[in-house]
C-alpha cells in the first residue's frame, strides 16, 4: 500500500510518515520548501517532492493524507479527491493509528503540550516500556520528535485547533489548561471549552481523564464525561495534591504530591518555572494509571532535560545566557519570562516574534501584560504561518501597548538588526530569550 502525506515535513507529519514507513508501507510526500525534516525522510527511503503539484498525485498511490494547513484547494488534494483515492486528515489518520494500541494516551491542553509529552515519554521510555511517542519537539531522549516502540503504549499530543483532537481514539487524556486561542477558528471560550468537553466524551468507560483541577476553565469541561476522572493542582480539592514547592539556584522545581489521601514523597525536576510542576503533575498522574510504580516514576521523570525550543539553553554570549523557547500565546510569555528571571543576574532581555495575526490582533491587551519580568524587549515582524495579512494589525500596535506596562521596548523588523543591537548591549550576567512559534530562534543562533 502507497500512502502520500501532504505537508510531509511538518514535525507530526514527518513523524506519521516514519511509523508507516517502519510499518512497511510504501510512503511519500510533498512540503513546500526543502528543510533538515525532508532530508531525513529522504535519507530513510521516502521520496519528498518540493511544492503541491497534481503531478506527485500517481496512480499507485492508495491513500492520501494531509495536514490541517493544507486548503480545500491545493492541487494535490484536489487530485486525489478527482481519482477516487482515499483522503485523511492528519488527526483522522492518527485516530486510526491509535486503535491498534491498548494504551493510547493523548496530551492536551492550551499550553504545554509538548513539554508533558516529553517528560511522559523520558518516564515510559526509561521504564523499558517501549512506547511509540508521538511529540511535537526534538526530544533528545527518543533521538528526534518520533520513537517506533513494540508494546501497547502510545503516547502522543492532542491540538485542539480545528477540532483535530476529536478525532483520536485515547485510553488516558490529560488537559492541562484551557484559554481562548486559536481564535481564527473557535467562536469564543465558551466554544473553546466544548470542544475539550467532547474530547473529555470520547474516553472509553474504563478510560481517565486527568485534568488541572486549579483551572476553571478545565472543571468547567467535564459535564457528561463517563470515564474516571483525576484532578491534580495545589488547591485541597483535588485528587493528587501538589505541596512544598521550591526552587533551586537555576529555577528547577521540587514538590510533594499526595494522591486520594496517599503519600507520593518528593519529586525534583531538572527544569525551571512553576509551570512545569503542573505538567510533571499531569506526567506523573498518566504513567501512575497505566501501572507505573511511584519510585520508578521519581527517579525517571529527574532524568527529564528539556526539549526542543522549550526553555532551550542556547549558549552563551559575551557572558550572558541564551535561551530560546516556543511561547506564543500571553500566559506561556508570562510563565516563561518568570522562569528566566529567576535565574537571572542581570538584566532580562526578551526578543518576542508574534504568532499569527489573529491570536496578536486578539490577545493584544493580554500580550501587552506579559512581559513586566523583562528588563527589556525587543518585538519583531508578526510570524503569518496559516494566514495573510490584511493589515488590521501590525507588531507596532503591540510595542505601544506593551509601554503601558514596560517603557523598555522596541520594534525591530530585520532579524540581523535585533542581533547587532543585542551585541552591542547584552552584559555579563544577563539572560536573553527567543519565544514565538515561528523562526525567532534562528536571532539566538546568530547571536552565538
Amino acid at each position: 500500500m502507497h500512502i502520500h502525506f501532504i505537508g510531509i515535513g511538518g514535525i507530526s507529519m514527518s513523524a506519521l510518515a516514519k511509523i508507516c514507513l517502519h510499518k512497511g508501507y510504501v510512503v511519500s510526500g510533498s512540503d513546500f520548501k526543502d528543510s533538515d525534516t525532508v532530508d531525513m525522510l529522504r535519507n530513510q527511503g521516502i521520496s519528498v517532492f518540493i511544492g503541491h503539484k497534481k503531478q506527485n498525485i500517481t496512480d499507485d498511490i492508495n491513500l492520501v493524507v494531509y495536514t490541517a494547513a493544507i486548503s480545500d484547494d491545493n492541487e494535490e488534494l484536489n487530485q486525489a479527491r478527482l481519482r477516487n483515492i482515499r483522503t485523511l486528515s492528519r488527526a483522522e489518520f492518527l485516530g486510526e493509528i491509535m486503535k491498534e494500541y491498548k494504551n493510547p494516551i493523548a496530551i492536551s491542553g492550551t499550553h504545554g503540550k509538548t513539554s508533558t509529552t516529553s517528560m511522559l515519554s523520558v518516564i515510559f521510555q526509561y521504564s523499558n516500556l517501549d512506547p511509540t511517542i508521538l511529540v511535537g519537539g526534538n526530544l533528545k531522549d527518543i533521538g528526534g520528535n518520533v520513537k517506533i516502540g513494540n508494546s501497547e503504549n502510545f503516547i502522543t499530543e492532542a491540538c485542539e485547533y480545528v477540532d483535530s483532537f476529536l478525532n483520536f481514539n485515547p485510553k488516558v487524556s490529560i488537559v492541562l489548561n484551557i484559554e481562548a486561542d486559536h481564535l481564527d477558528y473557535f467562536d469564543g471560550l465558551d466554544d473553546v471549552k466544548d470542544s475539550f468537553n467532547k474530547f473529555g466524551k470520547i474516553l472509553p468507560n474504563d478510560g481517565y481523564f486527568i485534568i488541572n483541577g486549579d483551572d476553571v476553565n478545565c472543571v468547567d469541561v467535564l459535564d457528561g464525561v463517563d470515564s474516571n476522572i483525576i484532578k491534580y493542582g495545589k488547591s485541597s480539592n483535588n485528587n493528587m495534591i501538589i505541596d512544598n514547592v521550591s526552587f533551586d539556584k537555576l529555577g528547577h522545581g521540587s514538590f510533594s504530591l499526595s494522591f486520594d489521601n496517599k503519600d507520593l514523597g518528593k519529586f525534583k525536576l531538572c527544569v525551571p518555572g512553576l509551570h512545569n510542576i503542573y505538567n510533571g503533575a499531569a506526567a506523573i498522574c498518566a504513567s501512575l494509571v497505566s501501572g507505573i510504580d511511584v519510585d520508578t516514576i521519581r527517579d525517571n521523570i529527574s532524568k527529564y532535560k528539556g526539549v526542543g525550543r522549550r526553555f532551550e539553553y542556547k549558549g552563551i554570549y559575551n557572558k550572558a545566557t541564551i535561551i530560546d523557547d516556543y511561547a506564543h500565546h500571553p500566559t506561556e510569555v508570562k510563565a516563561t519570562l518568570e522562569a528566566a528571571k529567576n535565574m537571572c543576574k542581570g538584566n532580562l532581555w526578551c526578543v518576542f516574534q508574534p504568532h499569527t495575526y489573529t491570536r496578536t490582533s486578539s490577545l493584544l491587551d493580554e500580550f501587552a501584560a506579559s512581559f513586566n519580568d523583562a528588563s527589556f524587549v525587543v518585538i519583531t515582524d508578526i510570524y503569518a504561518a496559516r494566514e495573510k495579512n490584511d493589515g488590521s494589525i501590525h507588531s507596532k500596535d503591540l510595542v505601544e501597548k506593551i509601554k503601558k506596562y514596560n517603557e523598555n521596548v522596541i520594534y525591530i523588523k530585520e532579524f540581523d538588526d535585533i542581533v547587532n543591537y543585542l551585541e552591542y548591549n547584552v552584559k555579563a550576567g544577563d539572560v536573553v530569550i527567543t519565544t514565538g512559534a515561528g523562526n525567532i530562534y534562528e536571532v539566538a543562533d546568530k547571536l552565538i
